[in-house]
């Protein structure tokens, strides 16, 4: 049973923009709220790494690699949290996934491919 489902990803050129979405829908709401949601990627031959997260009051964290084109956001009435990506390069050409951690617990999508190429 999926704790985390990912939608969103694609192909996109340089520049263009692509916005991903999970949802937790099979998470109680008492628990979704207070986590903290993640979204992490990896490349080919890279390690997976950590691109943007939101607690549950709503902070934000970001890679400096993506600051200024990326936005992290959440919905808790939805149980799910947006990847907002814009001005994508070819770098950014990863698996994505989603996390979700809480005390004493944490999970993961199975991730979304995003491929930026022209």
């Amino acid at each position: 049973q999926e704790q985390l489902v990912e939608s969103g990803g694609g192909l996109v050129q340089p520049g263009g923009s692509l916005r991903l979405r999970c949802t937790a829908s099979r998470m109680i709401t008492s628990v979704f709220n207070p986590s903290t949601m993640a979204w992490y990627r990896q490349a080919p031959g890279k390690e997976r790494e950590l691109v943007a997260e939101i607690t549950g009051r709503g902070g934000t964290t970001y890679a400096d690699s993506v600051k200024g084109r990326f936005t992290i956001s959440r919905d808790n009435s939805r149980k799910s949290a947006t990847l907002q990506m814009n001005n994508l390069k070819p770098e950014d050409t990863a698996v994505y996934y989603c996390n979700n951690r809480g005390t004493g617990r944490e999970y993961w999508g199975k991730g979304t491919l995003v491929t930026v190429s022209s």
